[in-house]
């Protein structure tokens, strides 16, 4: 079921995306302060710090709400375990992105809010097409990926993360509303 708003909440059967908030930073510092965490993102620094997540929410405080999001991926009883967005890359196409704290890998959380945000993005923004990339050692984001609908397009390309200071190959895909 999602929530129409200005600041729209999603809510999935385990989890409640909501519009991150200036109080998030010190939860996203603490389980993004990991290097698993962002070495497997691309603009995420290491080390992360409170600096980087009020960054993070101030940027998000200023998106075009219709281009677009990030979501606090809220677990019952944890509160804050991760983060998803929608952004536009530099081809002009709306990309998703996403990372979850180490002790909530392998659960299925970020399958169910990467499903529930590209409901999102057809439902309210009549988005018919989204893409995203993981890096090539990154086995387990690309079976997310492709749980969530996405495929695989035959690129690999050098993207760069942060957190490893350089280039990482990283494996293109497509999701088709």
């Amino acid at each position: 079921m999602i929530v129409y708003s200005p600041s729209p909440v999603l809510q999935t059967a385990r989890l409640r995306l909501r519009p991150t908030r200036r109080n998030d930073a010190p939860r996203i510092a603490m389980l993004a302060n990991d290097p698993g965490v962002v070495r497997m993102t691309g603009s995420m620094p290491l080390p992360y710090g409170l600096a980087d997540a009020e960054a993070l929410l101030s940027h998000a405080s200023e998106n075009d709400p219709s281009r677009e999001a990030l979501f606090a991926i809220d677990h019952p009883q944890e509160g804050l375990i991760g983060t998803i967005g929608l952004s536009h890359n530099p081809e002009g196409r709306a990309e998703l992105g996403y990372w979850l704290g180490r002790p909530y890998w392998g659960q299925g959380y970020a399958t169910e809010a990467a499903c529930a945000t590209l409901g999102y993005a057809a439902d309210v923004w009549g988005r018919r097409q989204i893409a995203a990339g993981h890096h090539a050692d990154n086995d387990a984001s690309g079976w997310v990926l492709v749980k969530a609908g996405f495929l695989y397009t035959g690129v690999v390309q050098r993207t760069y993360s942060r957190a490893r200071a350089g280039d990482v190959p990283t494996r293109m895909m497509i999701w088709l509303a």
